[in-house]
């Protein structure tokens, strides 16, 4: 059988990569890691947020490529059912899709605001008002998913697809100290402690900064 690689760019910058990589742990799939170079034309689209279609993360699995963040985790529920990828119960799992698919799709002012940066902390950093709409949509949708499921992560005890694409968001959150209620910044937190993230954030935080010239483009 052909080696499993999962293909991503930046640890520091890429949210789409952590999301595909944090799949990828929460399915328990042993995988090596590729990484693109910051002079690849479709990294550098989707750090800068120019393409609307990203070709990482890009999962190559038994002679199979995927890509896409949504379309990694369907694969990775289908070849591994009992990672609990999704929630079992069939109204959780709707639910789960939901909130997958609308932070696949939507929070544009908060993505164009708020860019991924693990290495940077910006204590007094002041929000655009744009973006302040889809930060309390998301703690709305932290404070749900925590009522209904009992936490500590959005859909009960153990981590799914939805933990994996807002885990980014919590990144945000903290490099911009956005201000939350007790029970999305609790989560937050959780997510930040949670092993992979600890994993991911230490190798962001060695990365070459290389891409320095990002910071104006952002």
């Amino acid at each position: 059988m052909a080696k499993t690689v999962l293909t991503i760019s930046s640890k520091n910058y890429s949210s789409w990569s952590l999301r595909g990589w944090l799949l990828c742990k929460i399915a328990k799939l042993e995988f090596e890691e590729r990484r693109l170079s910051i002079d690849d034309a479709g990294a550098r689209a989707e750090l800068l947020l120019l393409s609307p279609s990203f070709r990482t993360p890009a999962l190559d699995h038994d002679g199979l490529h995927v890509w896409d963040t949504l379309a990694i985790a369907e694969y990775l529920a289908e070849i591994c059912p009992k990672a609990g990828i999704f929630p079992l119960a069939r109204a959780a799992r709707s639910h789960n899709r939901s909130v997958s698919g609308e932070m696949h799709s939507g929070f544009a002012n908060l993505r164009s605001a708020l860019p991924m940066n693990i290495k940077a902390e910006f204590p007094n950093f002041r929000v655009w008002s744009g973006a302040k709409p889809d930060i309390e949509r998301i703690a709305q949708i932290f404070r749900e998913c925590l009522d209904q499921y009992g936490g500590p992560f959005l859909f009960g005890a153990k981590p799914t697809v939805a933990d994996a694409m807002f885990a980014p968001v919590c990144s945000r959150f903290a490099t911009y100290h956005v201000a939350l209620d007790s029970d999305s910044a609790g989560y937050r937190d959780h997510i930040l402690r949670w092993a992979p993230m600890v994993e991911w954030a230490d190798e962001a935080k060695v990365e070459p900064d290389e891409m320095e010239e990002l910071d104006v483009e952002f």
